[in-house]
């Protein structure tokens, strides 16, 4: 089994950190428990130069930094479409990205500005054209509120047409799980893909969402691509969509909540503070869904919701800075002691974890069997988990409600 991020971005891309720099990555996919990374934004210039300066292949499309660590690269970009749909692009080699390049950049005027351009073109032309140097395409957080599949469109076949058959991946996005995307039968025989979307190489955001694949352990690209078409996804693994940015239909400037009847009737404006609101991944699954409960098909692999370690250290020590002092020196010893975050937060037997921290175990006892609450995310702010039993959200018209009291 192997652990993939498939999506993340550079130091070229629009509100990245300068820290996202290949060596950086793979330090910390190492200590996180990933085995594969997508490197992201492979067809801007500058991050490819960074690309062929630090890889050797060491199989057949799969790359690490040379004489450096485990951590293996697949090479992958995003691009948005002239809808502002964004796709996920997955690569054979630097060579097929650059040719690609070479093909887009007659569509953009900001491939060489931003790791994630935007191009002139429709998403079946994409398709086309990153077929035609052996690369596939599926569509990146495909639900939410701004840039996505569902946002433009009510139907896959409605943004690919026929080059649908062409496409089979598809990223849920943080907002959004299986439970929720199998309400829309049309998605049945897709993969479904966890990825972290990540703009900081820290491993409370990088491989916060990730996929466990069943494939050897010398792999090459014909190998992912060979998991991803026949279904060989053992689990995906996640934060609880209502941590999502986009989880719920809220104000995109106060982050005020509204259940989505009210916001329609007040024409999304927010009674508050003017701002937009913003439908929900919730709201829109429930316009699309034909279905009453999920309808995982039989090559659905189970999703683990999981909270980043550094959050669930937070919460054990009643600290909101992730990046203090005192959550890094207990992240250090839990990594040290079972190997890698991702052992910690789903492999290692609780009760081992507990001998090191018993109220960190105990949290992880509890998000692992579904019983943290969360305050919910929406227009564009991230939820968080919280112990406070009496801790409510903001509604609008409602005041403070827990989710389940509508």
């Amino acid at each position: 089994m192997i652990n993939a991020d498939f999506h993340i971005h550079s130091k070229y891309s629009g509100g990245t950190s300068s820290n996202m720099e290949l060596p950086i990555i793979a330090k910390q996919a190492e200590l996180k428990g990933l085995d594969l990374v997508g490197t992201g934004d492979a067809i801007h210039t500058g991050w490819r130069e960074h690309i062929k300066s630090n890889f050797t292949e060491i199989s057949e499309g799969i790359y690490k930094i040379k004489n450096s660590g485990k951590t293996k690269f697949i090479i992958t970009t995003e691009v948005e479409d002239e809808k502002r749909v964004h796709h996920v692009i997955l690569f054979p080699s630097v060579v097929s990205a650059e040719n690609l390049y070479e093909i887009f950049k007659k569509y953009s005027t900001d491939i060489d500005k931003d790791g994630r351009p935007h191009l002139r073109l429709g998403a079946e032309e994409i398709v086309d054209f990153s077929r035609e140097v052996s690369a596939m395409v599926g569509p990146a957080h495909a639900f939410t509120p701004w840039t996505s599949l569902y946002k433009s469109y009510d139907s896959i076949r409605d943004c690919y047409g026929d080059n649908l058959k062409h496409i089979h991946f598809l990223e849920l996005g943080l907002s959004a799980d299986s439970d929720m995307a199998d309400l829309i039968p049309e998605l049945s025989g897709i993969t479904f893909m966890t990825n972290s979307d990540c703009h900081s190489p820290w491993p409370h955001r990088l491989g916060r969402e990730f996929n466990r694949l069943n494939i050897k352990n010398s792999f090459s690209f014909s190998d992912i691509r060979d998991s991803i078409i026949n279904h060989k996804f053992a689990l995906n693994v996640g934060l609880n969509p209502l941590e999502g940015k986009y989880h719920l239909t809220a104000c995109s400037r106060c982050f005020l909540k509204f259940k989505p009847v009210d916001a329609s009737g007040i024409k999304w404006r927010c009674p508050e503070c003017g701002g937009i609101i913003k439908r929900g991944v919730d709201t829109r699954i429930n316009e699309l869904a034909k279905l009453k409960k999920p309808g995982h098909p039989g090559h659905r692999p189970p999703y683990i919701h999981i909270i980043p370690l550094a959050e669930v250290i937070s919460l054990s020590m009643k600290i909101r800075t992730l990046t203090s002092k005192k959550i890094q020196e207990k992240w250090n010893t839990l990594v040290e002691h079972f190997g890698t975050e991702i052992n910690v937060l789903i492999d290692s037997d609780v009760e081992d974890i507990k001998k090191i921290d018993p109220k960190i175990g105990v949290i992880i006892d509890k998000f692992r069997n579904g019983r943290i609450k969360y305050i919910a995310g929406g227009g564009g702010a991230y939820g968080r988990p919280t112990l406070d039993a009496n801790e409510k959200d903001r509604f609008w018209g409602f005041g403070q409600r827990g989710l389940n009291e509508f």
